[in-house]
Parts: structure tokens; C-alpha cells; sequence
């Protein structure tokens, strides 16, 4: 299982990512689910995978490869956030279609963003029949994978306006309610940010198991879940008389 989220906000994009995929309940195994594609000074992209392993990383191949052999459309071509989510889908169709796995077992769904200059940064979820939408201001983030657990947080603090740093803690505590409902979502995490109009991916960090920062998060939240339940209003039951006649 995987969790990706991605988050469009005024300032520029936050990206986060799981690594952990799973084959069965004894066979667990760590990949990013991360690709970055730096392309200079004028654009510059973020993928992020759920799905079949194969067909992810056969995509990321091919993309990588289409640029380094300049092909006519490639990441270095495309003009618009909208042809580069299309070029992404045809890509990951033809992966499919060129090994005949055109099954459901064999499906990745991919978060795009970015930025190309002269544009404004934004993201794209591109689904595996190779079509996609986008995010909006009604709509500032992005998920796939196993997206219901962490989508409260989300709903309740991501807004357009939201400072990069606040986007990026968001993630990371969707992040960790994801893990704690479902032990196939796991570490290490992936989080990138893009600032707008910077050209340039960073910070990176990639947070392991036993990191003190993602481990002092978890129980920060816990607590404060637990604090804020405990000053809910008790609840008040009203009963009503009600007049029985016996016929």
C-alpha cells in the first residue's frame, strides 16, 4: 500500500511521500515512491507513484530516457502543467500496454507538479486510463494511494494562503495518521517543497523510523487530539415526558 500527498498553496507545492510496498504480509520492502526531475533554471517537476511497483518505475524510466534522447515531447518540450500530465499518462499507458498488463494488479496513478517558467506552479493526479485533473483553490491538494486516514487534517488546515511550512507539517501529521491506521503505509518519509517562481527543489528530507522529529510529531499530535477530546462539552440528555395512553 502507499500514501502520497501533494499540497498547492500560494507560496508553492509540498510533496510527500511513503516508501513502504508490500507483496504480502511477509513481504515487505522499501522504494521511493519520489522522483525528482530538475530541468534547470525554467522548469522544474516532482512525480509521485502509487500502484504497481513495475509499471512506476517502467514510466520514470522512460520519461528520464525520452529526455536524455531529446524526443519531440518529453518534460524538456511540454509548454504546459496540463501536456506534461498527458505526456505522463500516455507514458505509463504504453508501459502497460507494451508488457499486456492491462489489469487493475497492474495500474499505478501518479501526483505531478511543478512549474515551468512563465506559468503558474500547480499539480495534476494523472489516473491509469491516462487522464487527469488538477487541483484548484476548492481543491489545493492532491492524494493517492490510501488517501481516506489522512484527508481530515487536510480538510480541516489547508487553504490557499497557508504559509509552505504550516503545508508541509499538514502532510506530515496526514502522513502519520495514515501510518497509524494502516501498518501497510510506512517510513522512511519523503518530503520535498517547491517555493514558486524559485526553479530549485528544496529542502529535501527523508525521515527513517527512528527519526526524533517524526517520532516527537506523532506523540505531539496524540497528545493534543487526546487534549482537545477531553475539553469537548459533555453531553446533556433531555428526556422529553410523554403522556402513554393505554387503549
Amino acid at each position: 500500500m502507499t500514501y502520497c500527498v501533494a499540497i498547492s498553496v500560494n507560496s508553492g507545492i509540498v510533496f510527500c511521500s511513503d516508501s513502504r510496498t508490500n507483496a504480502g504480509v511477509d513481504m515487505a520492502s522499501v522504494y521511493s515512491k519520489m522522483f525528482r526531475f530538475d530541468l534547470g533554471t525554467e522548469r522544474q517537476f516532482v512525480v509521485l507513484s502509487a500502484g504497481n511497483l513495475a509499471t512506476s518505475q517502467a514510466t520514470m524510466h522512460q520519461m528520464k530516457k525520452d529526455i536524455r534522447l531529446n524526443t519531440p515531447v518529453n518534460l524538456n518540450t511540454v509548454t504546459t502543467l496540463n501536456e506534461a500530465a498527458d505526456y505522463l499518462g500516455e507514458v505509463s499507458r504504453a508501459q502497460m500496454e507494451r508488457h499486456d498488463n492491462s489489469g487493475p494488479a497492474f495500474e499505478a496513478s501518479f501526483l505531478l507538479g511543478g512549474q515551468i517558467k512563465g506559468r503558474d506552479h500547480g499539480l495534476a493526479l494523472i489516473y491509469p486510463a491516462g487522464n487527469h485533473i488538477r487541483s484548484s483553490v476548492g481543491t489545493p491538494y492532491l492524494q493517492i494511494g490510501e488517501s481516506k486516514y489522512g484527508k481530515p487534517i487536510l480538510d480541516r488546515i489547508i487553504n490557499q494562503d497557508t504559509t509552505l511550512e504550516t503545508a508541509a507539517l499538514c502532510a506530515l501529521v496526514s502522513m502519520d495518521s495514515t501510518m497509524r491506521s494502516n501498518l501497510a503505509v510506512g517510513p522512511p518519509i519523503e518530503v520535498i517543497l517547491y517555493t514558486a517562481n524559485s526553479f530549485a527543489l528544496q529542502p529535501y528530507h527523508r525521515f527513517e523510523e527512528d527519526n526524533d522529529f517524526l517520532r516527537d510529531l506523532k506523540k505531539a499530535w496524540d497528545n493534543r487530539l487526546k487534549e482537545a477530546f477531553n475539553q469537548l462539552s459533555p453531553m446533556t440528555w433531555t428526556y422529553k415526558d410523554k403522556k402513554v395512553i393505554n387503549q
